[in-house]
């Protein structure tokens, strides 16, 4: 990745800390967007608001203008906004005027994406309503009149809405752009001439919805005038034309490749630029198989929480290039060969000079000549010098505060007398298997999930029964297209055995592994698998219990993936040594469970049990607790361990599907890990064999101190006893800075009474508000090694270095120390120093 084409992506994403006032003129032009006459370098970082709640909104956004954003970026979910046609939802986490108002309140813009295909791995097209689907004569995103009527009518009503409350920048409010479609680029091909015509249609529709700020397609090379195409990338590889945008920018790119704990694994996975990852709560999650959590590693965690040191060190890099803005939005750079995979970039205007120095060598480090100084880079670095002189930044060198976050377990503190009286505090029922609504039917042959359903449940049942003369042992044979399946034969799990009852059924785990990898290889979503099953003389029932986990939200004609049994069902090895296909026989249906119907997020799902012996690790079953919440303000989570699989709902709440038992694959991972050089999905791989998610996310504004429900619906068999809380609490702040490191960028301007410029410096600061620092666990000035809750001294160090920070630092909420041997002496002459320290707040 060169230079050149780095800052190019640089014009529009990074770097402002600015006071923003919102202007009533935003148009772009060849180098950059342009407000109110002059040209910007913005950054911009997504937050989705229904992946957090609305009194998380203030802070979380709040610690993104704090981190240096100046535009907040989100999709706007038509699903959630319209689960009925006609009938829309703009309350709580859907209230999307809220959370834009929430945004111009912080003094920031908004990038409003409302597509309205979104492919955020958001449950069916990132958004789109399962209605939508059985709309006659419809196909989605191609140069259809069906589609395109509901697609105008709903993008044009969230137009209106932000129009009445003045949010347009054109009215004085923060959105400076919109975004119509999302990606098509990338499978507009499968679609044919009818793309092109469809992406002329929605420009011109967009355009003729007068919003007064530019409209932009992401990953659109050939959008029509005037939208502006941006693009969606992990590292792009040509030379880009200059009026993109990059609506989405990954930081995947060799200039924010900053070392091992500080790449983000968020942007190595296909996902959007998110600031905030936040949850899936509910049944949001699409993919299939993508995790309640959409925390991605990004700079601000799930929890609201910021994850140091990559927020820091991003801080500082935005702040870095700030200072080159001038130049950058004025001309084009000079790019000049220092050496073999050196290179310098320089943007020199009139009195405005900024160079980029970059090592482009993966694995060695450099030291290069520039006007007459020498410079040290790492391998696989950028150093920025705003004045064309001085280094600010490196982006291998990490100076900012790093921290040792834990969760603190605590048992799940059932109400005294919850449960009706039960001796284990909790209360169940359970799920009947197969028939047991009243608004079942029976048809001929099997039918597909997602046309029955309309995804109104994960599940659905398909029963069937048959008459034999005689018992025999059989296999029962099942093609599917997933998710997953449960077979039931006389209302008994089929299966191998009591350990089915005990883990994950070996059918549920087959499925799965089969459907990953059939997706990564592109063959599709078929699955077969054959179970043992033992029949009986007479009637048997065979019932077979097939579930979604999330639907298919990207590709083209992803509206079209079917899942559920479609066949054959064939039971084989009869007693006669024939088969017998089910496929094309009478079969009774029951869309979602009994249990669902009854009210399960309230907790009030009929008469619930509650007998001295609580039933665990059994299949289909609800359970319910009351509880008391954990105390204090830290952000809370339900450590699911010891259950199975299912949903889970708080106060009425759904905090998403669980399933702790989905283990990752146990090989791939290494204990050495170096993030430098080309992007590669195998790198650094962690936790391998381990379950995918065990800690599920609670929003606080969820709970009450007391009387808080918990209602579970476990699928494949678990133990609720095991169940416990967990509160996220930062154990550590640290910081370790060298004499090697650029100046800090915050004390980057000369200072204006001693005209001298600020060294490096070591940064602490306490990660929550009204927390001061209380203690100072290690500090070492010399030669200390180690990382952060496991530092050690070096052979050389300095006897003042403990005394100087605790005067420095103790009862402060943040404190900076300048590295000087005038300040810690000079332990050891001749030899580079660097500074160590691990704080505690309180």
């Amino acid at each position: 990745m060169k230079v050149a084409k780095i800052l190019l992506v640089l014009i529009w994403f990074f770097c402002i800390y600015v006071s923003t006032s919102f202007s009533a003129n935003v148009t772009y032009d060849h180098r950059a967007l342009v407000i109110d006459g002059k040209r910007r370098v913005l950054v911009s970082g997504s937050i989705h608001y229904p992946r957090s709640t609305p009194e998380m909104w203030p802070d979380i956004i709040q610690k993104s203008k704090d981190g240096g954003l100046d535009v907040i970026e989100t999709y706007v979910f038509w699903n959630l906004h319209e689960p009925v046609q006609g009938q829309y939802n703009f309350e709580g986490r859907a209230d999307l005027v809220k959370f834009v108002k929430t945004v111009a309140a912080a003094g920031l813009y908004v990038h409003l994406r409302i597509g309205p295909y979104a492919c955020a791995e958001w449950n069916y097209g990132s958004g789109f309503p399962l209605w939508l689907h059985f709309i006659p004569g419809i196909q989605f995103r191609t140069d259809n009149k069906p589609f395109e009527a509901e697609m105008q009518r709903f993008t044009a009503k969230i137009v209106d809405m932000m129009k009445q409350e003045n949010l347009y920048a054109s009215q004085g409010g923060p959105i400076i752009l919109s975004q119509v479609e999302n990606e098509y680029g990338n499978i507009d091909a499968a679609y044919g001439s009818a793309a092109k015509s469809y992406i002329k249609w929605a420009a011109s529709m967009a355009t003729s919805l007068d919003t007064g700020v530019p409209w932009v397609m992401c990953q659109q090379e050939d959008a029509p005038d005037p939208i502006t195409s941006g693009r969606s990338c992990f590292c792009c590889g040509t030379l880009l034309p200059a009026r993109w945008n990059f609506s989405e920018l990954l930081y995947g790119f060799k200039l924010f490749k900053i070392g091992k704990e500080l790449m983000p694994q968020l942007f190595l996975l296909p996902a959007r630029k998110q600031y905030h990852g936040g949850t899936n709560f509910g049944r949001s999650a699409g993919g299939p198989f993508i995790s309640t959590s959409y925390d991605y590693d990004a700079p601000i965690d799930e929890y609201g929480t910021i994850r140091q040191p990559k927020w820091g060190h991003l801080k500082d890099l935005h702040k870095a290039i700030k200072l080159c803005e001038e130049a950058l939005t004025a001309t084009d750079p000079t790019i000049t060969s220092l050496g073999p995979n050196i290179e310098a970039a320089v943007y020199k205007t009139g009195s405005a000079c900024a160079v980029f120095l970059a090592n482009n060598d993966g694995t060695s480090d450099a030291n290069v000549t520039f006007n007459g100084n020498s410079y040290d880079l790492p391998a696989w670095s950028v150093s920025i010098l705003p004045d064309c002189r001085n280094v600010v930044l490196n982006t291998a060198k990490i100076s900012s505060v790093s921290t040792i976050s834990s969760f603190t377990t605590e048992s799940l503190k059932e109400e005294i007398g919850s449960s009706d009286d039960s001796c284990s505090g909790w209360s169940w029922i359970s799920e009947p298997v197969g028939i047991s609504k009243a608004d079942s039917f029976s048809k001929i042959g099997l039918v597909e999930q997602v046309n029955t359903t309309g995804d109104r449940s994960d599940y659905l049942w398909y029963s069937i029964s048959i008459d034999l003369d005689a018992g025999t042992q059989a296999v029962l044979h099942i093609e599917s297209l997933g998710h997953a399946l449960h077979a039931f034969i006389n209302g008994k799990l089929a299966g191998p055995g009591k350990e089915a009852f005990l883990s994950p059924y070996p059918t549920l785990l087959k499925l799965n592994a089969t459907l990953l990898e059939n997706a990564a290889n592109g063959t599709g979503n078929n699955v077969k698998v054959d179970i043992p099953v033992t029949l009986v003389a007479g009637k048997n029932t065979i019932d077979l219990l097939s579930l979604t986990v999330g639907l298919k939200n990207y590709g083209a004609f992803f509206d079209t993936a079917g899942a559920g049994i479609t066949g054959p069902v064939i039971l084989k090895s009869l007693t006669d040594g024939n088969s017998l296909d089910l496929s094309s026989q009478n079969w009774t249906y029951q869309i979602g469970l009994k249990g669902e119907d009854l009210g399960p997020s309230s907790g009030s799902s009929g008469q619930w049990n509650s007998q001295s012996t609580l039933p665990t690790n059994q299949t289909l079953i609800w359970y319910k607790t009351n509880f008391v919440a954990p105390s204090g303000s830290d952000p809370v989570a339900i450590n699911m361990t010891g259950m199975g699989k299912g949903e889970a709902w708080v106060n009425g709440q759904s905090i998403g599907r669980y399933w702790p038992t989905y283990a990752s694959p146990s090989d791939g991972c290494t204990d050495s890990c170096n993030y430098r050089g080309a992007y590669q999905a195998s790198k650094c791989l962690k936790n391998c064999g381990k379950p995918s998610q065990t800690l599920y996310h609670v929003p606080r504004s969820w709970l009450q101190p007391e009387n808080n429900t918990l209602v579970l619906f476990e699928e494949i068999g678990g133990n609720p006893e095991q169940i416990t809380f967990a509160t996220k609490q930062i154990a550590s702040v640290c910081s370790h800075v060298s004499e090697s490191h650029p100046p800090h960028v915050d004390l980057w301007n000369s200072d204006a009474e001693s005209g001298r410029t600020v060294g490096p410096v070591l940064l602490l600061e306490c990660p929550y508000p009204n927390q001061v620092i209380s203690s100072i666990k290690f500090a070492s000035f010399g030669t200390p090694h180690g990382t952060c809750g496991n530092f050690k001294h070096g052979n050389c160090s300095s006897n003042k270095a403990l005394s100087v920070v605790q005067k420095g630092c103790i009862g402060s909420s943040s404190c900076r120390i300048e590295l000087s041997i005038n300040t810690f002496g000079d332990p050891c002459e001749g030899i580079a120093k660097s500074l160590a320290v691990e704080a505690s707040c309180a």
